[in-house]
């Protein structure tokens, strides 16, 4: 399972070496619906490598061959080469589907043993499916009503075999046992501003869109519309944030993807923040920005989902467009 790079983690080089900025092998992924998937080469004045038409999406992984596990709509997770075949794909829409509710997939999840992990929302439930597409494991969402759209963002399983779900919905991350029971909660708080309306900077809310464990056991939280990232305590204290005018120069929006590099730095997806601003940020833990990527060319204001590559795992997937002569 370590082999497989998820957008939660990112292999980079360096380990606690001294702040430098990136280097040239550095590759960026990006999904946006009607943008399509990319390969981005910021060395090169972010040439695009590679490049798949897709429809709405929200979740995106880097599977060995290399192959991405992502989607192409809201019903259907794709498995897709980088010779633009499609290799498997699931349809949540018509797959395993006798309860005629409207569903929508916003996160899935290849497991070590070669299951995928979706997250249906409408029917809200987290199903593990085989390769033929038939559910071997289940259990519920525990939301207070079921979305259509807004059930879960990301969803991911950790590696003590719990699931760590984003309730965009209810604004709150629980983690679930194996069982599908919740043995963690944590509401995301709105600190005494009132919610607003939109997407953009100028909308404000508790609307959750990832969460991962960090090294050290906490659990960091990027709050979606609520412009921030959030270290909290299995005890539930807020620890450490960063707010939306935290960075010299950058306004946050949307926050949405994040993952803790091996240095410590985190990388956090800035989506719906507009022109003016970055769509991926590398901070330090004392806020300092390491690095930023920005392409309104390739992608727009709807950037959901990145991967960040450095060191070898970059040179090998440069090897093997250049294998596809890509």
């Amino acid at each position: 399972m370590k082999r497989i790079l998820l957008p939660l983690v990112a292999i980079a080089m360096g380990g606690a070496a001294p702040i430098v900025n990136a280097g040239p092998e550095r590759l960026v992924i990006g999904a946006e619906a009607g943008k399509g998937i990319a390969i981005v080469d910021p060395a090169a004045n972010n040439k695009v490598l590679w490049h798949h038409p897709v429809g709405a999406v929200h979740d995106l992984h880097l599977l060995p061959g290399p192959r991405f596990l992502t989607q192409d709509g809201w019903p259907k997770v794709i498995e897709i080469g980088l010779d633009h075949k499609i290799v498997w794909q699931y349809d949540a829409a018509t797959q395993n589907r006798e309860d005629g509710k409207k569903v929508e997939v916003h996160s899935y999840q290849r497991l070590g043993d070669g299951r995928t992990l979706i997250s249906e929302s409408g029917s809200s439930r987290l199903i593990e499916v085989d390769a033929s597409g038939e559910i071997v494991r289940e259990f519920p969402w525990q939301v207070s009503q079921s979305r259509t759209h807004s059930d879960t963002r990301l969803v991911r399983r950790l590696e003590n075999g719990h699931t760590l779900a984003a309730h965009e919905g209810d604004e709150m991350v629980k983690e679930y046992d194996a069982d599908g029971k919740v043995v963690w909660e944590f509401k995301i708080p709105l600190f005494g501003r009132q919610p607003a309306g939109g997407h953009g900077p100028e909308a404000f809310g508790g609307h959750c869109f990832s969460a991962i464990k960090a090294k050290n056991g906490n659990y960091l939280i990027t709050s979606g519309n609520g412009h921030s990232v959030l270290e909290v305590t299995p005890a539930k204290e807020v620890v450490w944030k960063l707010e939306q005018n935290d960075l010299p120069g950058i306004t946050l929006a949307w926050a949405t993807t994040l993952y803790e590099l091996p240095n410590g730095h985190l990388m956090i997806g800035n989506c719906h923040a507009g022109p003016d601003n970055p769509q991926i940020v590398e901070i330090t833990r004392d806020k300092r920005v390491v690095w930023t990527f920005k392409d309104f060319s390739t992608f727009g204001n709807s950037l959901a989902n990145t991967i960040v590559l450095d060191g070898e795992e970059a040179k090998a997937l440069r090897a093997a467009l250049l294998a596809k002569g890509e």
